[in-house]
């Protein structure tokens, strides 16, 4: 189905695909970061500096903004995904630039340390309670989180993050009791786990079927495979870290990727709510 006209907008929700309705679903897929959590808010600012930092010592003669565009439009396509599939294409842009690319392991390594500067403040002021667990969410996400639950949703929650990691940032936010499904991230065996991979779990293991999931992601990945098997989906396009107004950037690749919905935050929850669930 080609994107039809917006047909219905207001200050917390537009609808793109008209007639788009979650009215059947019995399960929600999340992603995390961005779309849940902001604890990593201004990653893409450490990861495509330290990419691009990387492809200018090549000397290649490309100039900075050229190699911007490139990681940055690489980055997008792979959000969603877990974080060494991203390092991994970045060791192939090294190698196509006659580079001798390290280890995507090691790309990540560097990339973790150099994120870890930025979030650990975070981090410590959750865990020892210095802030509120809100002040590092999505606004209105606990309020959409109860909503389905109340609808007797089962939801999921699966990251590109490391599960060691995410797992600990879902407890600190205290989200973790809404997903009786799972609470999923990357794995040391990178080709273990994926949100493809869950999505094919829960259609073989469960009654569920795929126009019977509903999808919440600010990534390419989550968007496209949850449409890919029928579901319904809604773009979370927020503009870190405050999560007031929509990312125009964002939206026109979430839009791209499939999304029925798109939302900067979930301040308008009972709006959304019952768009997606009105017959």
């Amino acid at each position: 189905m080609g994107i039809l006209a917006v047909t219905e907008t207001t200050h917390s929700m537009e609808r793109i695909r008209a007639g788009a309705s979650a009215a059947a679903a019995k399960v929600a897929l999340f992603d995390f970061d961005g779309t849940i959590s902001v604890i990593r808010s201004g990653w893409v600012d450490v990861m495509a500096p330290m990419m691009i930092e990387i492809l200018l010592d090549l000397k290649t003669g490309e100039a900075e903004s050229e190699l911007r565009t490139i990681i940055q439009e690489m980055i997008w396509r792979t959000t969603g995904k877990e974080t060494i599939y991203q390092m991994m294409d970045f060791a192939a842009h090294v190698a196509q630039r006659g580079g001798a690319p390290l280890d995507a392991r090691e790309y990540k390594k560097m990339y973790l340390d150099r994120l870890w500067d930025v979030i650990k403040g975070r981090i410590d002021d959750l865990r020892q309670e210095r802030v509120p667990p809100q002040q590092y969410m999505v606004p209105g996400v606990r309020q959409l989180l109860e909503g389905l639950r109340e609808r007797g949703l089962k939801m999921y929650l699966a990251s590109g993050t490391d599960e060691i990691y995410m797992r600990e940032e879902a407890r600190l936010l205290g989200v973790v009791p809404f997903f009786a499904g799972g609470v999923y991230g990357a794995q040391e065996d990178y080709q273990s786990f994926s949100k493809k991979i869950l999505i094919q779990r829960i259609l073989s293991q469960t009654d569920v079927r795929g126009e019977e999931i509903v999808g919440f992601g600010d990534g390419y990945v989550e968007i496209e495979e949850v449409k890919l098997v029928g579901g319904v989906t809604v773009g979370v396009a927020t503009k870190e870290p405050a999560c007031a107004e929509v990312d125009d950037w964002k939206r026109q690749r979430l839009i791209g990727a499939g999304a029925d919905f798109i939302v900067p935050n979930y301040l308008g929850h009972e709006k959304l709510l019952h768009s997606l669930f009105a017959l």
